[in-house]
């Protein structure tokens, strides 16, 4: 599957709300066009073309980072807010709490169960986005080298792996504190019911952040594999969730690699 129809996939299979925020690729694949035939460009006196071209992949990279940074911002904030939910809950109505009830105790842990693996995947699908959109960068700039015969691609690949939107740091902590709180709202002896209970979700809900996880972990292991070598353009090893068990309990169609 060819990145533009991956990347098509993605946005489909991603958040509504987050559709408009990932790269136009098929844009700049037709400027690309464009510009590599245009007289200009074909006389070398690609000077003006090529201004114009870098003028809108930095409008792309604002938008990445725009949005990348609102989402960074608001999961710092749920996640604060998950952590204060918990305690109060077990503060209140757990087994050592104010006021012990077995039967709100595990109402209200049922509901910040599903909270959990909801802000879980949102963040991996941060990731995805991240990964994604910078891979669609690398591509539609080597696609512009070639046609060209500029040099752009990596001057301008070392301004973009400097850029918020590429700095994941933050969130993959986030995703490790996530998992560390579902070990402990998921006991080791309810492994089996969770996943039952993840199981029967992302049944009910196909098209809902269940899917949509799967989706963008299938999709950050295939780009890593659409080269069989690595370079200073090559995204790092991914260190998947654990929650990509939930791969084991969707079914998808099988994967193909990018090129």
């Amino acid at each position: 599957m060819k990145f533009g129809k991956r990347l098509k996939h993605q946005m489909q299979e991603t958040l509504p709300s987050w559709r408009d925020k990932f790269l136009s690729y098929k844009d700049l694949k037709k400027l690309v066009r464009l510009i590599s035939s245009a007289p200009a460009v074909l006389n070398g006196k690609s000077g003006k073309a090529e201004a114009e071209f870098v003028y809108l992949l930095n409008n792309e990279i604002d938008k990445f980072n725009a949005f990348f940074m609102e989402q960074e911002e608001d999961f710092i904030i749920r996640n604060k807010e998950l952590q204060q939910r918990i305690k109060k809950v077990t503060d209140t109505w757990g087994p050592n709490g104010s006021q012990p009830s077995k039967t709100i105790y595990q109402d209200e842990v049922g509901k910040i169960r599903k909270d959990i693996v909801d802000f879980h995947g949102e963040m991996v699908l941060l990731v995805n986005y991240s990964n994604i959109n910078y891979t669609g960068l690398a591509k539609i700039l080597k696609k512009y080298d070639k046609r060209t015969g500029a040099l752009l691609r990596l001057p301008f690949i070392q301004k973009i792996i400097e850029q918020p939107f590429f700095t994941t740091d933050l969130i993959s902590k986030l995703v490790k504190e996530c998992e560390s709180t579902i070990d402990a709202v998921f006991p080791v002896d309810e492994e089996e019911e969770r996943k039952r209970e993840v199981k029967d979700a992302i049944t009910v809900a196909g098209e809902g952040i269940f899917r949509n996880t799967v989706a963008a972990l299938l999709t950050m292991q295939e780009i890593r594999r659409g080269s069989s070598t690595y370079s200073q353009f090559s995204l790092p090893p991914i260190d998947l969730p654990a929650e990509s068990d939930l791969i084991q309990l969707v079914q998808l169609n099988p994967p193909i690699a990018i090129i």
